[in-house]
């Protein structure tokens, strides 16, 4: 009863391959998933907003406003400790209707001697009423370029959903400025004259 080995070995091989590509492409398959996986449960369970634009019009226009109500937005500015450039809100808080359009004023400048493009991160505290936090227009939809020394006031115009849990009577809304190097590199390379052809 003799055995070949290296037929065994063979099968052994070929099972250890499918095991392989199995993993593989449940991995790569994982991947894909983790994303959507992601802002199903930052949004369904962790109520928390994920930033992705501006509110569109049609669902800031259904807001009735609830003039019986009013809620504290707090303002906070920040700037990451590598960028060069003073940030701050206008207004530190001001007292809105939920469902009216409100209007506020950041002021960012650049106090060093070089161009900065830099891009702001909103946070909004409590996290769960960051499902109620409608932005229309916002400077932190698109990066912020300052030249040496240059001043900007940038709006943020914003509705609260009166549909905000009725325990919540302060909203803190906050921004981190950041450096984004990627786009200073690439306004770079956009305004470098072309070499000559040869």
């Amino acid at each position: 009863m003799s055995a070949d080995p290296q037929g065994r070995m063979r099968r052994g091989n070929a099972r250890v391959i499918r095991i392989a590509l199995v993993v593989g492409a449940v991995m790569f398959l994982f991947g894909f998933a983790c994303v959507p996986i992601y802002r199903i449960v930052c949004t369904h369970v962790l109520g928390i907003k994920l930033e992705e634009g501006p509110a569109s019009a049609g669902k800031v226009d259904a807001y009735k406003v609830d003039a019986t109500r009013e809620v504290t937005v707090e303002f906070v500015g920040n700037v990451n400790s590598a960028l060069p450039w003073q940030f701050a809100p206008e207004a530190v808080r001001m007292t809105v209707h939920p469902g009216a359009m409100t209007l506020a004023w950041y002021d960012a400048r650049n106090v060093s001697a070089r161009a900065i493009t830099g891009h702001a991160v909103p946070s909004v505290a409590p996290q769960t009423a960051s499902l109620y936090f409608n932005k229309v227009e916002c400077f932190c939809f698109t990066d912020q370029t300052l030249q040496a020394g240059e001043s900007r006031r940038m709006p943020v115009r914003f509705v609260v959903d009166p549909r905000l849990p009725a325990n919540v009577k302060t909203l803190t809304l906050s921004y981190t400025f950041y450096e984004n190097q990627l786009a200073e590199r690439r306004a770079a390379q956009a305004a470098a004259p072309a070499a000559p052809a040869g």
